[in-house]
């Protein structure tokens, strides 16, 4: 019987030390990539989330509208709310022919922001005006 104990070499136990290294490190990478992926999906939901506030302010506005077609009171009351609820929110109401007129609330959107060193052609447009970049906008037009 052989009782003598088993003996690794020095370059065994280095190449066990670099596979341990090596998936840490494709570990580390994949859970960076995770991370990396719910963030953008938790930023397009936000961004989904203030669009659809943005779309529903608008929508009651223009409804306030055609109620009341010079009723200063429900515009500063969605413009109030639409502060409020959207990131530097803003309504207004425009007259665009002799019986339409266009509901517009703008917000500034981080999600559309550029980043540095990144080259812009134009930013989207809003209805009939181009607005600055970084803000969102929902325009709907309705008949009076």
């Amino acid at each position: 019987m052989n009782t003598s104990p088993i003996r690794y070499s020095c370059v065994q136990r280095g190449e066990s030390l670099i596979e341990v290294m090596l998936a840490v490190v494709l570990t580390a990478i994949t859970a960076l990539g995770l991370i990396a992926a719910q963030m953008w999906m938790i930023r397009d939901a936000r961004a989904t989330a203030t669009r659809e506030h943005a779309a529903l302010i608008a929508d009651a506005l223009v409804e306030a509208m055609q109620r009341a077609p010079q009723s200063n009171a429900a515009l500063s009351q969605w413009r109030a709310r639409a502060a409020s609820m959207l990131p530097q929110g803003d309504t207004s109401v425009n007259g665009a022919g002799d019986s339409t007129s266009v509901v517009r609330v703008t917000w500034h959107s981080t999600a559309n922001s550029p980043r540095s060193g990144e080259v812009i052609d134009m930013p989207p447009p809003c209805g009939d005006i181009a607005v600055p970049a970084g803000t969102g906008c929902v325009v709907l037009a309705f008949a009076r």
